[in-house]
């Protein structure tokens, strides 16, 4: 949709065809009325729980550098503050919609229960393609959709991070817009920053070491190690690119990798080292030697020991669960498996290690570094990793031995866990006024 005026064509940017097959939060609240059913929580306290406190719709108008404006659609979805401020990433993607950012949001708050960190759950996105923009283009963009949320964010209040589509850099960008605003620097507004203005050593490998620990606890539950495991990882951004670096460390068979244009399959293994410098110098998978080429839709498919889901939801669904080799499911990615999946997936026996567990190691170490911006005192990489690793275990631990009480997926029990914490935290407010 364009609109012309006398100086500039102003183009608005509109969603595109959404990757998404079902709407993700419907989903998400399925999922919590079946928790609701399973652990007999207050229908009351579920009523509250399946709304979002408040979603915010933007304008995002920029120049782009041909000298046309644009004007981006971007949202901020805060869930529920009933533990503490909201934390939640920022997406820039394509096909974001407000349903799926208010289903990312309600799944950041149980994550942020199931470790236990006082937060509550957040989440942004804005309508867009940053592999078509230019760098002062997704400045432009960035600085100004954090001037339309910035009341909305704050270390007290909300803080954001970076997602599918944003970095270190945009996050730099958030920092220094919403502390110009301020008159000073603002170190706990937002988590994911660079080193150099405040950011957290371990914090960039943090979701993936996470997903890590959390694998190695299960193989030990399955009595078996990482080494010799043939490894298949959809995504190869932050989260893919560190989770099979860490699993090639670990003596594992990467077989295959994919990134947005496609992905690689060598049954031998995968030179993960080269294949990560291949796609920092070329910015794609496409062509890396001694490997076949294999679509994203093929490498779920694979006969694997591990599918690690690190890209976007629901790539797992009713139409491919049942074809699935894996043995176990790593959710790197926040919704990569629909819950008619989860019933097929379970029903053969297959371990998913649930998102709200799998990848909540981002978010741990995010705390650590708002923590640490909020005291101006930073802490040891390895302190940082060490404390990670007690959080993510006893979660785990907390999950499975859940699990095995009431003969429940891994899912159910993580969801069980964390939904009960924060209606507790809700029941021990009350309800205001």
């Amino acid at each position: 949709m364009e609109k012309t005026t006398k100086e500039n064509t102003v183009a608005t940017i509109d969603s595109t065809t959404s990757h998404l097959r079902e709407n993700p939060f419907q989903i998400a609240r399925q999922q919590l009325r079946l928790v609701g059913q399973t652990f007999n929580i207050d229908p009351n306290l579920i009523t509250v729980l399946q709304e979002c406190k408040k979603a915010v719709e933007v304008a995002i108008p920029i120049r782009m550098d041909d000298g046309s404006i644009r004007s981006f659609q971007g949202f901020r979805v805060q869930h529920n503050v009933a533990r503490g401020p909201s934390k939640g990433g920022i997406r820039y993607h394509p096909d974001v919609t407000l349903d799926e950012v208010k289903a990312l949001s309600m799944w950041m708050t149980w994550k942020c229960a199931l470790m236990g960190i006082p937060f509550g759950g957040a989440k942004g996105g804005v309508i867009c393609d940053p592999k078509q923009m230019s760098v002062r283009e997704l400045e432009g963009m960035t600085r100004r959709y954090t001037s339309e949320i910035i009341t909305l964010i704050g270390p007290e209040k909300d803080i954001p991070a970076p997602d599918v589509g944003t970095s270190p850099r945009e996050m730099a960008w958030i920092f220094d817009t919403y502390s110009m605003n301020k008159g000073h620097s603002v170190l706990g507004v937002v988590t994911g920053k660079p080193l150099t203005v405040g950011g957290s050593l371990g914090r960039l490998e943090a979701t993936s070491r996470g997903g890590l620990y959390c694998l190695l606890e299960a193989l030990k539950k399955m009595d078996t190690t990482p080494v010799g495991q043939r490894a298949a990882i959809q995504g190869f951004g932050n989260v893919g690119s560190f989770l099979a670096q860490f699993l090639h460390e670990e003596g594992a068979l990467v077989v295959a990798i994919s990134d947005s244009g496609g992905g690689i399959y060598n049954p031998k293994g995968i030179d993960i080292p080269a294949a990560i410098a291949f796609k920092q110098e070329t910015g794609h998978l496409r062509g890396f030697r001694g490997a076949e080429a294999i679509t994203n839709e093929e490498l779920i498919l694979l006969d694997c020991d591990i599918l690690a889901p690190c890209a976007l939801e629901q790539v797992i669904t009713a139409d491919n669960a049942a074809k699935v080799r894996a043995k176990v499911i790593v959710e790197g990615a926040n919704g990569p498996t629909t819950p008619a999946a989860d019933d097929i997936l379970e029903d053969m026996g297959v371990l998913i290690l649930p998102d709200v567990l799998a990848n909540a190691g981002g978010v741990v170490v995010s705390y650590f570094e708002w923590v640490q911006g909020l005291q101006e005192y930073f802490w040891k990489e390895d302190e940082v990793n060490g404390k990670l690793r007690d959080i993510v275990c006893k979660a785990f631990e907390e999950t499975w031995a859940l699990r095995a009480q009431r003969q429940t997926s891994m899912r159910m029990a993580a969801y069980g866990l964390a939904v009960m914490r924060v209606a507790e935290a809700t029941t021990t407010r009350g309800l205001y006024p």
